[in-house]
C-alpha cells in the first residue's frame, strides 16, 4: 500500500494469540529457557511450560513477528533439541498477555513426550571445569541444560528434578538461584549440582572400604591405572572396566578375567591428536567424536601406531573402536592420566553392564582390582554407542548412549499403544507412541538370567514412562526366542535352538520350498501371524527378515514396494529352514520371497555357529558329498581330529542335528575356514570379519566370482568350486576373499535386475561388512536402481523391533 506521495505506508500487524504445541526432544535440552529468551527478545507476552507431550507456548504480540518466532523454533533451537512439529491454534488472550513467564510443568492424561538421550559434555561446561577460579573446578558432576545425563537418571514424565535420580539431593541456594533464572544456561537444568549439594566421587577397595574420596580419589585413581592395576569406573549409564592401553600385561589380564578371549576392547583418548596418531579420522569421524552422542567410532589403524597401544587390544582386527572423554569424571581422569584406556563394558561377557556400586563388587569382583564410584542413582543400564561411517554416512552398529531412547518416526500412527519385543541377539525392544517408535538402548543377546531381567525391566521401563497400558505385543516368529516367549508369557528355557533360529523339534533336515501364505495379491503374508489364544496376550508373531527389511524403510521414510536383500546369520523361515540369505519383494505388511542363497545343512546346531569350520563342512558336503572328507588339503577337513570327523561325516550324511540354512552368515564363515582364516569364532561374527579384512588387500580390480541365479536360487556352489581350484594354483587368498565379496554384490544386482524393483533396502548383520555394503551401493546405483542402507537404527537385529512396530502398524492380527 502506497499513500498520495508514492512512498510505501507502513501497515501495522494485528496483535493475534496464538498456542503453539512443539513436539519432539524438547524437554531437558534447554529449550524453555531458549523460548523465553527469543520471546523477551521480540517484544511477547505469555507463558512456555512443559507437558506430557513436549512444550506448550501461548505467546501473543504482532502476527508478523509470532511468524518470525515460529521459524526460530526450529532455526534457532539448542543443539541437542530435535523438534519435530510444531501445532499452532489461533486463541483468545491477544490482549491479556504483556510479559512472558515460564510456568510449571503440566500434567496430562495421555504421555508422549520425547526423552532426550544422556548428553556428552558441552564446551561451556567443559571450560568451567577447568577453571580454577569457577567453583565447579574439577567437579565431575559439572552439566547444564545442554550436556550432562537424561535418560540413564529419568523415571517419569515430565522430565522435572523430582522424577529423577537427582531428587536425592537438595540444590544449595548458589543451584537453586541458577535453576530459577531463566538468563542462566542451568535453568532448570535439572541434574544441576556443585561440590557443596550433588554427588560425590569415591575409591573403594575391592572389598568395598573407602580408600579416598573427592579429587583424591581420581588421584589415586590415575595411579593405580598407571601401575597396571584395572578399576572399575562408575560412569554416566553404568561402569566401565579401565586399564592403561599402552600395558599388554593389563590388557591380557582383563581379557583372562572378563573372559574376552579376541573380541576388541575400546579404547578412550585423551584427545584428539593422539587419536590421529593411532587411527586415520576424516572429518566427519571427528565431528562424531565431539558431537553430543560422543559414540564409540570405529576407525582403520595405522600401521604405526606413535602411542604404543597394546596389541592385545585388538588381534588380527585393523579396526580400533575409539572414544573421547564424554562425562566430566572422564575429563578429570583422562587429565590426570594423559594416555589412552582400555573402556569396555563393566560386566562379565553375555551380561548386562552393572549400574550399582555395591551390585558392582559382587558381579565385578575378580576382574577389578578398585572401583571408582560416586552416588548419584543410575535408573537403568545405558551402554557406550557404536557407530562406523560407511558410504559416507555415519551407520548406528550399537544404539545406546546419545541416541537412544530418541524417537524414530514411523510415518503412520499407531491406534494402541505397541510394544514389540525384539530378537533373542542384539536385542532391543520398541514402544509405538502416535506415530514415533520409542526404542530402548540396546540390551544385548538373551542367553543368560542377568540379560532377560534387563530385558524385562526394558520393557517396563517404557511402558512405564509413557504409562503404556499396551493391547499389543509383537514379536519375531521364532517360538523358543526368550523376547517371543516373554511376550507369549512363558519364561524361557535353556535351548540351543533358540540361537540357530528353530524351534527346539527342528534339528531334522527340511528341505522345504517357499511358503505360500494368504494376502497382498502377489505377496505372502508376513506374519504369518501366529494369532494369540484365550491364554495369551494379544501378541503377533512375524518373520525375522521381514523385520529387517522393514526396519530399513522406516529408516529410510520409505513405504513399498521395495526389494528387500536381508542377510544375516539366522532366522526362523516359515518353511522349516533356516534364512539368513534372503531377497523380499515387500511392503511393510506383507512380503513374497523372490530369491534366497542356496541351502546347506550346518552339522551340530547350534556348535556351527561358533565354529566356521562346521559351516564350511557342511557347504562342502553340499557340492562334493562323502569325497569331502578324503580332501585332506582343504583346511576345513584338517581343522578336525579323526574322531570329530566321523562324528561330522555321520551328521551330515544322516541329515540329523544338521539344521538347514539359506544363511548369507554362514556362508561367509564357511568361506572363512576354506581359506584357513578363521576355524573357531571366539566372539560372534568373527570370521566374517577376518575375511572382509583380508578382502581389502586384494585389488579393486579383483574380478567377481560368478554366481548363478535361476529359479529363485542363487547357486554358491560353481562359486567355491572355482575358490578350490585357485586355492590350489596358490591364487593369492586376499584376491580369492575380494573375489567373494565382488560376487556377491554383483549377484545382489542381478536378482534386483529380475525382479524389476527399483528400490533396493540391504539389512541385516551381513550389511555391517563395509566392502559388501559399499560395493553393493555403488553396483546398484551404476545399474540405475536407488538403494539404501540404515543410519537410524543397526543393520543388525538391533533394529528388528523398529521393525516389528511398523508391521504391526500394517497387518492386523487374525480374531
Amino acid at each position: 500500500m502506497t499513500n498520495v506521495n508514492g512512498h510505501a505506508k507502513e501497515v501495522k500487524s494485528p496483535r493475534v494469540a496464538w498456542e503453539l504445541r512443539v513436539l519432539g526432544a524438547v524437554q531437558g535440552v534447554g529449550f524453555r529457557p531458549f523460548v523465553y529468551r527469543t520471546a523477551l527478545a521480540y517484544g511477547l507476552g505469555g507463558w512456555v511450560r512443559n507437558d506430557a507431550n513436549g512444550v506448550s507456548i501461548h505467546v501473543a504480540g504482532p502476527e508478523n513477528v509470532l511468524e518470525q518466532f515460529q521459524h526460530d523454533l526450529v532455526a534457532k533451537a539448542p543443539a541437542p533439541a530435535r523438534v519435530r512439529e510444531i501445532r499452532g491454534t489461533a486463541v483468545e488472550g491477544a490482549e491479556e498477555s504483556a510479559e512472558f513467564r515460564i510456568l510449571e510443568s503440566e500434567q496430562a492424561a495421555e504421555i508422549t513426550a520425547a526423552i532426550t538421550p544422556d548428553l556428552a559434555m558441552c564446551p561451556d561446561c567443559l571450560r568451567e571445569l577447568f577453571d580454577v577460579k569457577n567453583p565447579r573446578y574439577r567437579y565431575p558432576f559439572i552439566n547444564c541444560t545442554h550436556c550432562g545425563p537424561r535418560y540413564s537418571i529419568i523415571e517419569r514424565i515430565p522430565y522435572d528434578r523430582p522424577h529423577t535420580t537427582m531428587r536425592h539431593f537438595t540444590m544449595c541456594a548458589r543451584c537453586a538461584a541458577e535453576y530459577e533464572d531463566p538468563a542462566n544456561r542451568r535453568f532448570h537444568a535439572q541434574p544441576n549440582a556443585c561440590p557443596e549439594c550433588g554427588p560425590q566421587l569415591a575409591l573403594w577397595s575391592a572389598s568395598g572400604r573407602v580408600i579416598a574420596e573427592r579429587h583424591d580419589a581420581v588421584l589415586i585413581t590415575a595411579e593405580a591405572l598407571l601401575e597396571g592395576k584395572i578399576v572399575a569406573v562408575k560412569g554416566v549409564g553404568g561402569f566401565h572396566l579401565m586399564a592403561d592401553a599402552r600395558n599388554g600385561d593389563a590388557v591380557g589380564a582383563l581379557r583372562e578375567r572378563k573372559h574376552r578371549e579376541e573380541k576388541p576392547f575400546a579404547v578412550m583418548f585423551p584427545s584428539m591428536a593422539l587419536i590421529r596418531d593411532a587411527c586415520v579420522v576424516s572429518p566427519l569421524e571427528a565431528q562424531l567424536l565431539r558431537g553430543p552422542e560422543a559414540p564409540i567410532v570405529l576407525l582403520w589403524d595405522l600401521q604405526e601406531l606413535k602411542c604404543g597401544l597394546s596389541k592385545a587390544i585388538k588381534p588380527h582386527n585393523p579396526l580400533l573402536g575409539v572414544m573421547l572423554p564424554y562425562a566430566p569424571l572422564h575429563h578429570v581422569l583422562m587429565e590426570e592420566l594423559g594416555v589412552p584406556v582400555v573402556a569396555t563394558s563393566g560386566n562379565l561377557s553375555d551380561e548386562p553392564i552393572c549400574i550399582d556400586e555395591q551390585e558392582a563388587l559382587t558381579r565385578l569382583k575378580g576382574i577389578a582390582d578398585l572401583f571408582l564410584v560416586h552416588d548419584r542413582p543410575i535408573a537403568r543400564p545405558v551402554d557406550d554407542s557404536i557407530v562406523r561411517v560407511l558410504d559416507g554416512r555415519p551407520v548406528i552398529l550399537r544404539r545406546a548412549r546419545g541416541y537412544a531412547p530418541r524417537p524414530v518416526t514411523m510415518g503412520q500412527a499407531a491406534s494402541e499403544p505397541i510394544m514389540a519385543v525384539g530378537a533373542h541377539l542384539k536385542n532391543t525392544v520398541a514402544l509405538a507412541i502416535g506415530s514415533e517408535a520409542v526404542i530402548s538402548q540396546h540390551l544385548g543377546d538373551l542367553d543368560t538370567e542377568p540379560a532377560f531381567r534387563a530385558f524385562e525391566d526394558a520393557v517396563t521401563t517404557l511402558e512405564g514412562l509413557y504409562e503404556s497400558e499396551h493391547v499389543r505385543y509383537v514379536c519375531d516368529m521364532h517360538p523358543d526366542y526368550a523376547s517371543t516367549l516373554y511376550a507369549r508369557r512363558t519364561r524361557p528355557r535353556d535351548d540351543s535352538a533358540r540361537r540357530l533360529a528353530l524351534p527346539a523339534n527342528a534339528w531334522k533336515t527340511s528341505r522345504g520350498g517357499r511358503a505360500n501364505r494368504p494376502g497382498e495379491p502377489g505377496f505372502e503374508s508376513d506374519s504369518d501371524a501366529s494369532p494369540s489364544t484365550e491364554s495369551e496376550p494379544s501378541v503377533l508373531a512375524v518373520q525375522h527378515h521381514h523385520a529387517h527389511v522393514v526396519s530399513c524403510m522406516i529408516d529410510n521414510e520409505l513405504d513399498g514396494p521395495v526389494l528387500g536383500v536381508a542377510w544375516d546369520g539366522t532366522g526362523y523361515g516359515p518353511d522349516g529352514t533356516v534364512w539368513g540369505g534372503e531377497f523380499l519383494l515387500a511392503t511393510r505388511g506383507a512380503y513374497r520371497r523372490v530369491a534366497h542363497l542356496r541351502c546347506f545343512n550346518l552339522p551340530g546346531g547350534e556348535t556351527a555357529v561358533r565354529e566356521p569350520r562346521r559351516a564350511a563342512l557342511g557347504m562342502l558336503h553340499e557340492i562334493l558329498g562323502e569325497t569331502l572328507f578324503d580332501m585332506h588339503a582343504l583346511a576345513p577337513v584338517r581343522a578336525f581330529d579323526a574322531e570329530s570327523l566321523i562324528i561330522m561325516r555321520q551328521l551330515l550324511k544322516r541329515g540329523v542335528q544338521s539344521a538347514r540354512t539359506s544363511s548369507a552368515g554362514r556362508l561367509f564363515d564357511a568361506v572363512s575356514s576354506l581359506l584357513g582364516l578363521r576355524q573357531v569364532n571366539s566372539f560372534e561374527g568373527q570370521g566374517a570379519m577376518e575375511l572382509e579384512f583380508v578382502a581389502y588387500k586384494g585389488s579393486d580390480a579383483t574380478a567377481p566370482y560368478h554366481i548363478p541365479f535361476r529359479d529363485e536360487v542363487a547357486d554358491w556352489a560353481p562359486m567355491i568350486r572355482r575358490i578350490m581350484v585357485d586355492l590350489r594354483n596358490g591364487r593369492d587368498i586376499a584376491t580369492i576373499a575380494r573375489a567373494f565379496h565382488e560376487g556377491l554384490a554383483h549377484l545382489i544386482v542381478e536378482v534386483a535386475q529380475a525382479a524389476d524393483e527399483k528400490r533396493v533396502v540391504l539389512s541385516g548383520g551381513c550389511f555391517q561388512n563395509s566392502l559388501l555394503l559399499e560395493r553393493s551401493l555403488d553396483l546398484l546405483r551404476e545399474a540405475g536402481f536407488e538403494p539404501y542402507g540404515h543410519h537410524q537404527v543397526p543393520p543388525n537385529d538391533g533394529g528388528i523391533s523398529l521393525g516389528q512396530l511398523g508391521i504391526a502398524l500394517n497387518l492386523k492380527p487374525e480374531p
